[in-house]
């Protein structure tokens, strides 16, 4: 009997999600490319190793993988994003027939995905881009799948895909059509913005309690733990709780990981995206340039050396601290639902966000007990910021916000995110903005005109600055 799925790329995910689809009883053909003295037999090898792939087929021939599978075929690539994809693509068509379904589960930037949903209908094949969640280990017990692209081929996968899929606190797959063209990369790639955010407001926390309030690893990890069972708990959270608590001998093993933090680009696509649409993603953007300034090391090194700015010890509050750390996660979720927000009724793709938001309740990194509630606060309104969910969030930490980063930059401690976010939040709140100034210095050097605040009609202006009558 015929493979009833493929899989294309046999990397960490490629792997697990393979080791998952085979547990569900699902007839799986396996490729991955020859490389003289590099791949060889990879798909062989790697079936021969699991129990539950004993039914699988290992190939690295095309045309032979693409006989083993049944019609209409249905193909998952997990390859690197970029040209590797469209090589590949240009390799499948002759060995395709119409009405066969590709699958991208890679990083892959959206509009990418939207040429090449275009590129395949011209060969009568259906291309979905479905973002993956959940890393090695999700791939392999359950991760949130988020397939966008072309519609019409959504029945013929999503029965496999949603049998993979974690499942949410009501026992539903983390897995649903996102919309058409390149919806579903286009929301995993702000999942990623989202996640670095997240990332990076607990590295700060971990940067005040162990640099300004003098607590170990382990005092910090009670800390963060005590938290779990409550409404900050998150996935990313209790990771961090057992990565500080790792010792290597008579160290902590956090203080011999290298201060360097790698990207892979989906932070960035989410900044340049955004800069685009015209959203404001402040906290995410900070966290991504975070990254960036850590990745100079040694310029960090001679700058230290040159203006050393020793920390001054400071006392933290801990609810305070919860307080002004839960809102800046809210206003964080809130800048990377606006942004899936506003793209998806740009490009009309009727994103669904109480329905994105339940599919990201369990199997992917940004997982947490906040996104649970965000579901039901999209289910009754589209004001995120003005639902009592939240409001009740804004009203514990409006003050301890802005008093943490007034506190953290007094000791001298870089707080980029939690920064950015208590400026998001007192410029979202400011009746009166200073953009006035702005557009009267647009007009003076450009003639860009001005509405005035007396004239509700809306009529630009114009004024001659130099004028003597001015």
């Amino acid at each position: 009997m015929k493979a009833a799925f493929g899989i294309i790329g046999l990397g960490v995910m490629g792997k697990s999600l393979s080791r998952n689809m085979a547990s569900k009883g699902i007839k799986l053909a396996l490729y991955n490319r020859f490389v003289a003295g590099e791949e060889e037999q990879v798909a062989k090898r790697f079936i021969s190793k699991h129990e539950e792939l004993h039914l699988a087929e290992g190939f690295e021939d095309l045309v032979a993988f693409a006989n083993a599978l049944q019609p209409p075929r249905k193909i998952l690539l997990m390859v690197s994003a970029g040209a590797a994809v469209d090589a590949l693509l240009h390799s499948l068509i002759p060995v395709l027939d119409a009405g066969d379904v590709i699958i991208d589960g890679g990083n892959t930037f959206f509009e990418d995905t939207e040429r090449r949903i275009q590129a395949m209908g011209k060969s009568g094949l259906f291309y979905i881009g479905a973002g993956i969640s959940g890393g090695e280990e999700g791939a392999l017990k359950g991760p949130s799948i988020m397939p966008g692209g072309s519609e019409a081929a959504w029945p013929l996968v999503s029965e496999p895909l949603q049998k993979i899929a974690a499942q949410d606190p009501n026992g539903k797959p983390c897995c649903t059509f996102v919309g058409n063209g390149g919806a579903g990369h286009f929301v995993k790639m702000v999942h990623n913005g989202i996640e670095y955010a997240e990332m990076q407001l607990i590295a700060e926390m971990y940067g005040l309690l162990r640099h300004a309030a003098g607590k170990n690893p382990a005092e910090i990890a009670s800390l963060f733990e005590s938290w779990l069972d409550g409404p900050a708990g998150s996935y990313l959270l209790e990771i961090t709780t057992n990565i500080l608590r790792t010792r290597e001998g008579d160290h902590w093993l956090i203080d011999r990981i290298l201060d360097q933090a790698g990207n892979k680009g989906t932070g960035s696509w989410t900044t340049m995206t955004a800069a685009r649409a015209g959203v404001a993603i402040p906290g995410i953007t900070a966290a991504l340039f975070a990254r960036f300034q850590s990745a100079f090391r040694q310029n960090r090194l001679e700058l230290a050396a040159t203006y050393p700015m020793p920390k001054k010890t400071m006392a933290i509050d801990t609810d305070q601290l919860l307080h002004a750390y839960q809102l800046a996660r809210l206003l964080n979720h809130h800048q990377g639902f606006k942004l899936i927000e506003t793209q998806s009724d740009a490009s009309g793709w009727t994103v669904n966000l109480s329905e994105l938001a339940r599919i990201w309740t369990n199997g992917c990194i940004i997982r947490s007990a906040m996104m649970e509630q965000l579901q039901k606060v999209f289910g009754e309104s589209q004001k995120m910021l003005l639902h009592p969910y939240s409001k009740k969030w804004i009203e514990a930490g409006s003050h301890a916000l802005p008093d943490l980063c007034a506190s953290a930059l007094k000791a001298r401690v870089p707080v980029p995110c939690f920064s950015a976010s208590a400026n998001y939040f007192l410029l979202a709140v400011e009746a009166k903005s200073t953009a006035n100034i702005i557009q009267a210095q647009r007009d003076y050097f450009g003639a860009h005109t001005y509405k005035r605040s007396d004239d509700p009609t809306g009529k630009s202006y114009h004024t001659n600055w130099n004028s003597k009558d001015t």
